[in-house]
């Protein structure tokens, strides 16, 4: 498996100031399941069910297809971020997801 940069992926993704977003759509959709964390506790990458690791532009990218299921894109901090949906279980946000 080819190994990438996560944290220069990341700092190329902190870059970006105008990126327009939308919405991911959920239904039979690859999910994320494990996140990679830099120093800072930034994510900076994640897995999918299927054991793909995904760096952020990727993710951020797959999201905004609707390819990956149980997240949102929205505009913050001048630029897209990715969120899990707003469903209430505090056990399924990204941040509290498994590191790999």
């Amino acid at each position: 498996m080819e190994q990438k940069d996560f944290e220069k992926i990341y700092d190329q993704y902190k870059q970006q100031v105008e990126v327009d977003g939308s919405t991911g759509n959920s239904d039979g959709k690859e999910e994320i399941v494990a996140v990679k964390k830099n120093d800072d506790g930034d994510i900076i990458a994640f897995r999918t069910s299927c054991g793909r690791e995904l760096d952020y532009l990727t993710a951020l990218d797959e999201a905004k297809a609707g390819k990956l299921a149980h997240v949102d894109v929205f505009h913050k901090y001048g630029r897209d971020i990715i969120r899990s949906e707003p469903d209430g279980i505090k056990e399924n946000n990204l941040d509290q997801l498994p590191e790999f």
